[in-house]
């Protein structure tokens, strides 16, 4: 009796201790998820540089985190300052008249009133879906200058999470097995379970980052490159716009070059127009047609629709995290119900799977919602 009570004792204390770290920690979810999520992709180099050195982990994580900045932190902090930057002016234009987004959509309307009788018979309302229009345009207009004015004052702010990050990225590249280890002694999942669970944590992780990054840089550079070759002002703030987009599979950069290509039209712009849209939906579009089964869809070995639908939910959630921790949480889930099931339909006298017997009932798993597909 006294022992049990002890047990249980010592059981609550851990998830209270473990509930306050976590609370203590949250700040910083942000900085310690990509953290890891650098680390996940950046540790086959990690593994490899250790050879080369003949087992230095100082030396190659020192070397692959230099890489990191150099590939990664760098880059994306100018390009995301440069567009705060270009956003904060584009909305000192909307104030002061310059950019009138209501002008456009009136030339719109009158260009083709046949849209004006379609919307008519639906029953919308043309003036409250200007009105959206412009309060959309404004309110994103808001958003990129108050984060201009948050960078420049809360820079101190910003460089202390860059290299939070950039130090806890340190240590678990040098110590990531370690670390590993110390979590599947800890979970009391099973190692064999415990082991396939993180493996496909990394999987998804990296796929997911790598994939969705590849196509967004090809998308929003492709996107850039002809709205600046058209003559169309912000070539590079809207490029961006549609890397980000790009997230949400199938329609992400339409959002931004349909309804140019259709005030072009309104403006008389034809060739423009037409060439937007055939560049648009043959290559642009394209791209994330094929690319994306292949380098996300492939790889993390999840179905196409379930790919979409964890991705617009993990943004809904979690915002900008999100298109990682959704297919994330969507790969776990279907590993965590094949371990079930596979469990609940091995008879006791049969002993428990190993790690590769999991691993390759979890592919099947997964699969098998593709090949019912094609």
């Amino acid at each position: 009796m006294q022992d049990k009570l002890e047990a249980r004792t010592f059981l609550l204390f851990l998830v209270l201790v473990t509930i306050g770290f976590l609370m203590v920690l949250k700040p910083f979810f942000g900085t310690i998820f990509w953290a890891c999520a650098i680390t996940v992709i950046f540790y086959p180099m990690q593994t490899r540089l250790i050879k080369y050195f003949n087992g230095h982990p100082n030396t190659s994580a020192l070397l692959t985190l230099f890489a990191c900045m150099l590939i990664v932190v760098l880059p994306v902090t100018i390009l995301v300052s440069s567009v705060v930057a270009e956003g904060a002016d584009y909305y000192k234009k909307l104030e002061s008249g310059e950019v009138d987004p209501a002008r456009y959509i009136d030339q719109v309307r009158t260009a083709f009133p046949a849209m004006q009788a379609a919307l008519d018979r639906v029953g919308i309302d043309f003036a409250k879906v200007k009105e959206g229009a412009l309060s959309v345009t404004m309110s994103g207009g808001k958003w990129l200058a108050h984060n201009a004015l948050s960078i420049g004052q809360n820079t101190f702010s910003l460089l202390l999470n860059i290299c939070l990050m950039l130090y806890l990225t340190f240590f678990l590249l040098r110590d990531g097995n370690y670390l590993l280890e110390l979590l599947i002694r800890a979970l009391p999942l099973g190692d064999a379970r415990e082991r396939i669970l993180f493996s496909k944590f990394g999987e998804v992780t990296r796929a997911t980052i790598k994939g969705n990054l590849v196509i967004a840089l090809i998308q929003g550079s492709l996107g850039g490159l002809i709205f600046w070759a058209l003559g169309i002002p912000g070539a590079l703030l809207w490029g961006v716009v549609m890397a980000m987009l790009s997230l949400i599979p199938a329609v992400g950069p339409a959002i931004v070059w349909a309804p140019v290509a259709l005030y072009l039209f309104a403006t008389g712009a034809n060739v423009k127009a037409l060439i937007l849209i055939g560049f648009g939906m043959g290559v642009i579009g394209l791209d994330d047609n094929i690319l994306r089964p292949i380098l996300v869809g492939r790889d993390t070995k999840l179905p196409d629709y379930i790919v979409l639908l964890s991705t617009l939910g993990g943004l809904a959630l979690f915002g900008i995290n999100g298109f990682v921790i959704g297919p994330v949480v969507a790969a776990l889930f279907i590993a965590f119900w094949g371990i079930f099931m596979r469990d609940v339909n091995v008879p006791d006298s049969q002993p428990v799977a190993s790690e590769k017997q999991l691993a390759d009932e979890l592919n099947l798993v997964a699969q098998k919602p593709k090949e019912s597909a094609d």
